[in-house]
């Protein structure tokens, strides 16, 4: 096969960023040119893994950019919404939602003159967004464009599964249509403004109330064995998945203070954006050193103001996917890599839900069985204590979990992507 020129354009957040990451270094192994159009604040990240970077500024830039962390605009963004993350869901949508919303398609239409440069100038083959949202450049370069959801596959809304943001169980349909009609309410004056000034840029309208368009290829990152296919049938363009897992994290040795110490081995990460909630995470923390066991802890951007007990290890990143195979148990805020992690590598949840799909990755997991969904700022230590124990000592839930591990794994969905993207470029071909 020729070599392809891919860009690829993720969202700043690191789930995102590290699902392109994942394809993009099977992609630039096989000796394809791989690009990263990613926001600015990751400057030197990607280049140090491989990659070009070309990236792109979403706001004008603050005086510090050169010190900014990867992804650190939303970082603050959470870390100043935090409160509202304590509503139910439903009331969310007016207060945290939409405030999302209008703050990505203000990056939308800041980059799209770079954007524009961009592609000129770097002339790709095939275009891969990992987003919401849309750039409407991305869409007018006459190239084949890759969208990824690596978001609960909620996201790829049906009539017969619940709404998306809701965390709503999937056997209660009697808050489903109060939600979608308070979504649309809030939601549809933004939509309107965005998808004339796509039209404007001479893009396709968008679909009714989605802020995105779909590829001409469209991945999802989510196992079979939770995924909605049943209740949502997709067109042939659409191709699932079963995990997405980076090979670039580096390796992990067990720390001797942990090493030595008895008890069960628990993964607790909130992720990088979670655990900006430092009065949160200082409160796990605290209850789980009332526990026997060993926890390993992501601690996050704001390290330095966490302290951890002396069942306890961590530092501001940890090698994720080098430590989840090593867990018993994994403790998480349900964003989609740590969730489709965990099932990667077959070992049972606590979901603490903040915000976005984590709601639906939490009630997924608990619907199905395969752990506990938690409410982060409500919980009890009891509750907390008797979902580990439980989850711990469930040795039929660990086998199953063990077994559909090895069968996520065998899938090899990180080289699937890269397949069905080589295909596309090359040929023009979605599968």
């Amino acid at each position: 096969m020729s070599q392809l020129t891919v860009l690829f354009m993720p969202e700043s957040a690191y789930g995102p960023t590290n699902n392109c990451i994942g394809i993009g270094d099977v992609l630039r192994r096989r000796g394809h040119r791989v690009v990263f159009a990613a926001e600015a604040s990751w400057r030197g990240k990607l280049t140090a893994l491989g990659f070009e970077e070309d990236l792109v500024d979403l706001a004008p830039p603050p005086e510090n950019a050169e010190e900014q962390d990867a992804g650190q605009f939303w970082k603050d963004f959470i870390r100043d919404t935090a409160p509202e993350f304590r509503k139910p869901t439903i009331e969310q949508l007016e207060t945290w939602v939409k405030p999302v919303w209008v703050e990505l398609i203000n990056g939308a239409k800041y980059c799209q003159p770079r954007l524009l440069d961009i592609i000129d100038r770097v002339r790709p083959d095939v275009i891969v967004e990992d987003n919401v949202v849309a750039f409407p450049a991305l869409n007018t370069a006459g190239v084949p464009f890759v969208r990824i959801v690596s978001c609960n596959p909620l996201e790829i809304k049906g009539p017969d599964i619940a709404p998306v943001f809701s965390g709503y169980p999937a056997a209660d349909r009697s808050g489903w249509a109060a939600f979608r009609a308070e979504y649309d309410r809030v939601h549809r004056p933004v939509w309107e403004e965005f998808d004339a000034w796509v039209r404007e840029q001479g893009a396709p309208g968008l679909p009714d109330l989605e802020f995105i368009h779909d590829g001409d290829l469209n991945l999802y990152v989510y196992p079979g064995i939770a995924d909605y296919t049943d209740t949502r049938p997709l067109d042939p363009t659409w191709q699932r998945l079963e995990s997405s897992v980076r090979e670039t994290d580096e390796a992990f040795t067990m720390p001797a203070e942990l090493a030595d110490r008895d008890g069960a081995l628990i993964y607790f990460s909130l992720g990088s954006l979670g655990s900006a909630d430092v009065e949160l995470m200082r409160r796990v923390i605290d209850s789980l050193a009332k526990t026997p066991h060993r926890y390993i802890v992501s601690k996050g951007p704001l390290h330095a103001e966490i302290d951890l007990a002396e069942n306890m290890w961590g530092a501001e990143f940890v090698p994720q996917t080098k430590i989840i195979p090593m867990a018993d148990l994994v403790i998480t805020h349900g964003g989609n890599n740590t969730t489709t992690e965990a099932f990667h590598f077959g070992k049972p949840m606590i979901v603490l839900p903040l915000f976005w799909d984590q709601y639906d990755n939490a009630q997924r997991v608990d619907e199905l069985g395969f752990g506990v969904r938690l409410d982060p700022y409500r919980f009890t230590d009891e509750q907390l204590h008797e979902a580990i124990e439980r989850l711990l000592g469930d040795e039929d839930l660990r086998g199953r979990l063990a077994a559909h591990g090895a069968a996520i794994r065998t899938a090899d969905g990180l080289r699937q992507a890269a397949d069905a993207i080589e295909r596309l470029g090359s040929t023009g071909a979605r599968r």
